[in-house]
C-alpha cells in the first residue's frame, strides 16, 4: 500500500488528534484501518478509504470521494440529529460549531480519511448466523432506521450494477480478460469463468429483468444501511451497533432485509413495526445483486497486478462462492 503514515498522522490534526502511535488493524475488506493512540492514552479508530474501489469510482476518483462524503455526512446526521445511537458515525473535524466540521479529509489523490470513536467491542463475521433474539434486535434496529427521515446528504441507490462493462467483457471473452502475468489467481479466474460464463450470462439476463421490474414499480425509498450483516455489527450479542456506513442510501427496505434475516417471523416483526410487508421478489433481487457485485469486485482485483496475500485469498473465496451461488 503506497501510503505515507506520517502524512496520515498529519491529516489527523484536523480532528485535533496527535497520535503517539498508529497501530494497523487488519479488519474488514477493502479499506485500511488503524487505531490511533495519543500520549494521554485516548484512542480513535481511523479508516483510510481506497477511492479506486468505492461506489461511484467508475465516474472517477472525485466522484467516489464525493459519494463517500455524502455517506459519512448521512451517518453523522443519523447519529447526532436523528438520535440513532446505534449508528457508529464518523467524527467531524474541529471547527467553530460541532455540526460544521468535515467527516472526510483528502489524503493524496487516491485516499480519504475518516475518524471514528474507538469502541471496545468485537464485531460479528460475515455469514455468521445470529441467535434468534439477536437477529430480532437487528431487525428492530433496521425498522427504526427505515422510519427515520432521510438527512439531506443521503445518496440515492440506483438499481442495477454500478459498473458492469468489465464484468460483461469477462463473461464474453474469459480467456482474454486476465493477463497471465497479472498474478497467481489469473489462470484460476480464466478457468472458472470459462466453465461458468454461460450460466452467469443467463443469470445476468434474469437480473436485468428484475431490475426493470423494480424500476417500473417505483416503490417509496427509505434510508438503508446497505450491508447490515453480522460483520458490520459491533457487539452482536448486546448493543447491536451498526458500523460501515459507506453504502448508506435511499432504497427499498428489502435492500437491507434480505441480508439481515431470512426468518419469516423476523419479517413479520418488521411489518408490525413499520407497516411495510417485505416483498419476496425484491428480497431475491437484492440477493442476486449482491452476488454479482461480489463477482465484479473480485474480478477487478484479479485483473490488476496482484500477489498471494490474505486479501487476495479472501477475494478468491468470495469469487468462487458467488459464482457457485449464481450457478445454482
Amino acid at each position: 500500500m503506497d501510503l505515507d503514515l506520517s502524512a496520515l498522522a498529519d491529516t489527523l490534526a484536523a480532528w485535533e488528534v496527535a497520535p503517539a502511535s498508529l497501530t494497523y488493524a487488519p479488519v474488514g475488506f477493502g479499506d485500511h484501518h488503524w487505531t490511533a493512540r495519543t500520549a494521554d492514552g485516548r484512542r480513535w479508530f481511523v479508516t483510510v478509504a481506497d477511492l479506486a474501489h468505492k461506489p461511484y469510482c467508475g465516474a472517477g476518483v472525485e466522484a467516489a470521494r464525493e459519494g463517500l462524503r455524502r455517506a459519512m455526512d448521512t451517518a453523522a446526521a443519523l447519529n447526532a440529529d436523528a438520535g440513532l445511537d446505534f449508528v457508529v458515525a464518523p467524527l467531524r473535524t474541529a471547527s467553530s460549531t460541532a455540526s460544521s466540521g468535515a467527516t472526510v479529509r483528502r489524503l493524496g489523490d487516491r485516499y480519504a480519511v475518516s475518524v471514528f470513536p474507538y469502541l471496545d467491542a468485537s464485531a460479528g463475521r460475515f455469514g455468521q448466523e445470529l441467535p434468534p433474539e439477536h437477529r430480532r434486535l437487528l431487525v428492530e434496529r433496521l425498522a427504526v432506521l427505515h422510519r427515520t427521515p432521510a438527512p439531506a446528504a443521503t445518496p440515492v441507490h440506483r438499481p442495477g450494477l454500478p459498473d458492469r462493462t468489465p464484468l460483461e467483457a469477462a463473461l464474453r471473452e474469459p480467456l482474454d480478460a486476465f493477463a497471465p502475468d497479472s498474478g497467481p489467481y489469473a489462470e484460476r479466474c480464466r478457468a472458472l469463468l470459462t466453465d461458468s460464463a454461460r450460466g452467469l450470462r443467463h443469470r445476468l439476463g434474469e437480473f436485468d429483468e428484475r431490475t426493470a421490474r423494480l424500476i417500473r414499480q417505483a416503490p417509496t425509498p427509505v434510508v438503508t444501511h446497505g450491508e447490515p450483516h453480522p460483520g458490520n455489527v459491533l457487539d452482536p450479542g448486546g448493543r447491536n451497533l451498526l458500523v460501515d456506513w459507506d453504502t448508506v442510501a435511499l432504497a427499498v427496505p428489502e435492500r437491507d432485509l434480505w441480508l439481515c434475516s431470512p426468518d419469516p417471523d423476523d419479517l413479520t416483526r418488521y411489518e408490525e413495526l413499520t407497516g411495510h410487508r417485505p416483498d419476496r421478489d425484491r428480497l431475491t433481487y437484492y440477493a442476486l445483486r449482491w452476488a454479482f457485485d461480489d463477482v465484479a469486485a473480485c474480478l477487478d482485483v484479479f485483473r490488476a497486478p496482484h500477489a498471494a496475500t490474505p486479501d487476495t485469498a479472501q477475494a478468491w473465496e468470495g469469487l468462487t462462492g458467488a459464482v457457485a451461488q449464481l450457478n445454482v
